[in-house]
């Protein structure tokens, strides 16, 4: 499933990202990485989509949020 299919206030682990190559270097340069843990704090269908991960809140917009492949735990 990708990012915004998540409920707010579940845990998950990124299981891959796609995009370009400016997209992926945004990405893994904020520390979303295929196998990091995370937390959805508001995904509520508007934007942003918000997460908590590597002591870090980050906020991303729905197509961008789109592009993340996650694994709910």
């Amino acid at each position: 499933m990708n990012l915004t299919q998540m409920q707010a206030g579940g845990f998950g682990v990124v299981t891959g990202v796609s995009g370009d190559a400016r997209f992926l270097n945004r990405v893994t340069g904020i520390g979303l990485t295929k196998g990091v843990r995370f937390q959805l704090v508001r995904n509520d269908g508007k934007m942003p989509v918000l997460l908590y991960c590597r002591e870090t809140l980050i906020a991303l917009n729905r197509p961008d949020a789109q592009r993340i492949k996650v694994r709910a735990e």
